[in-house]
């Protein structure tokens, strides 16, 4: 059965989904079969793949159609460039599905419902949610085994965050006790100011054990891939960014080993 991890951070910008799809190649890179559910509206995950979200007719079945009853996930799956990396794509037409799924049956665990059904056949599912503390992000949250928290290494890094683990410890009480929080991971780290660092004390001075070793460094080659289409580890392995990606993602493989 697949181990499935929600990455997510209500704070907007904060390197979720650059981290969403790079831990997704790692993984697969490391012989895992593995499956990166977009269920963020921006379609940032999709876009950052080389998949152009804007072109629905083309895209075909998509996460709005699996989160409304109307398609299955196997049916919205396809495959990447990279062996061992699924993708399951979506449009901006999500935020429209997350009005109607309100007034549904089973709101809550549409999503978890859809991962069930294909869970066997993967060894990760990596669930990209939006920046924001709403109905799909809580789907996300009861659909995973675990929680992967980035925060930036600035001003303000934990600003929300204690509201975002008090919805984590809510959703444990009432929909899904077995979740956990697989670790928070620094992003944005620029080893040169003395603010990353004080910033990444406070982090590991808050989650303890659970700050991730590796950081994820201001990085150019970051930057640029998802406009190309590609994770940083395609566009330039030997890159500082590439780099601390392969490092996280064998720690994750660590973590997820008990």
């Amino acid at each position: 059965m697949a181990k499935v991890i929600c990455v997510t951070n209500q704070k907007g910008g904060v390197g979720k989904t650059t981290t969403a799809v790079n831990l997704a190649y790692y993984l697969a890179k490391d012989k895992f079969k593995t499956l990166l559910i977009d269920f963020d509206p921006q379609g940032n995950a999709t876009s950052g793949l080389g998949i152009e979200k804007t072109d629905i007719k083309k895209l075909g079945i998509t996460m709005t159609e699996v989160i409304l009853g109307q398609a299955s996930l196997a049916e919205s799956i396809r495959s990447t460039k990279y062996k061992n990396f699924d993708l399951a794509p979506t449009t901006p037409e999500l935020a429209n599905a997350e009005v109607e799924i309100t007034s549904m049956q089973r709101k809550f665990v549409r999503l978890r419902d859809a991962v069930r059904s294909v869970e066997a056949n993967y060894d990760y599912i990596i669930i990209d949610s939006p920046p924001s503390l709403s109905l799909l992000t809580v789907n996300g949250m009861i659909a995973s085994n675990y929680l992967l928290l980035p925060v930036q290494t600035e001003f303000y890094a934990l600003e929300g965050v204690a509201q975002l683990l008090e919805s984590m410890k809510l959703v444990m009480k009432q929909a899904n006790p077995n979740l956990k929080l697989l670790g928070v991971l620094a992003t944005m780290y620029d080893k040169r100011t003395s603010l990353s660092g004080q910033v990444y004390n406070e982090i590991k001075k808050y989650f303890k054990q659970l700050t991730f070793k590796a950081t994820i460094p201001r990085n150019v080659r970051v930057a640029e891939a998802p406009s190309h289409g590609v994770p940083v580890g395609a566009y330039d392995k030997f890159s500082k960014g590439a780099k601390a990606y392969k490092e996280f993602a064998k720690e994750v493989e660590e973590r997820t080993k008990k």
